[in-house]
């Protein structure tokens, strides 16, 4: 049966079939043919965009239209056909550089006590380290499963905060899992998806949201709201807005 729901789509036109993306889709239901990736079929297609991140040409999309019922017993006869298992989570990448990873950041004091490096003749210096405590940390490469996910105080950082602010990794990223991404350029539908499913399922003791006070960057304080009223979660939320010239220009309290 038809339903209206999420599925990958592919351009054609961007698609240079390199095939990047056909190991990053659990279900197998992406291959290359002629020259193209192509949806085998609708049903083998969960439409959580694991395969996104490894376009390199963004040929791939999620869309809502009307296809049939994604059906996990159909995906485990597909993959049986071909010698494959279902994995139990679905990779966040398969490229190696967006598999997910637990990383050991630095503490607040080991970073205060960091040696500093100089950058060339200009005298930049910058730490010997990093709060980083996970890998990736883009949002759509991030599944609601990650395990670093649960009881954290999550960050939601606009991509240009990283450069905009020069204090987010001693003020923002130390002792937070950070998700970060650019909802003027990235799928606004699917932030909202992710981050409903996160609110639902895992327990979170903060969320912090980091944007710039570009009107574009406000968005991404919509596709929390939107999470935020359907899923309905009970933790604290700081909101924070950086100036194109690196200030904090104001936080609010939800």
């Amino acid at each position: 049966m038809k339903v209206l729901r999420k599925i990958i789509r592919i351009d054609e036109e961007l698609c240079n079939g390199c095939g990047q993306c056909v190991p990053d889709c659990a279900e197998g239901s992406l291959q290359i043919i002629d020259g193209k990736a192509r949806l085998v079929a609708d049903k083998l297609c969960d439409g959580l965009g694991a395969c996104l991140g490894s376009c390199p040409t963004g040929a791939l999309q999620v869309i809502e239209r009307e296809a049939d019922e994604f059906d996990e017993e159909a995906v485990e006869h597909f993959l049986a056909g071909k010698g494959k298992t279902a994995p139990q989570m679905p990779p966040a990448g398969g490229c190696p550089s967006a598999r997910l990873q637990t990383l050991a950041p630095m503490s607040p004091c080991q970073m205060a006590n960091a040696p500093s490096i100089s950058i060339g003749s200009s005298g930049l210096a910058g730490s010997a380290g990093s709060a980083l405590s996970h890998w990736p940390v883009q949002i759509r490469l991030i599944p609601a499963t990650a395990p670093f996910l649960e009881n954290c105080d999550l960050l939601i950082a606009a991509d240009c905060t990283a450069v905009a602010y020069a204090g987010l990794q001693k003020d923002f990223l130390a002792g937070r899992v950070v998700m970060m991404g650019c909802p003027k350029f990235d799928d606004q539908a699917l932030y909202v998806e992710r981050f409903t499913e996160i609110f639902r399922t895992r327990k979170l003791k903060s969320l912090t949201i980091l944007i710039m006070e570009v009107p574009c960057c406000h968005s991404m304080l919509q596709i929390v709201k939107k999470a935020w009223d359907t899923a309905k979660p009970d933790f604290p939320v700081r909101q924070v807005v950086i100036s194109t010239r690196g200030e904090i220009k104001g936080e609010t309290a939800w």
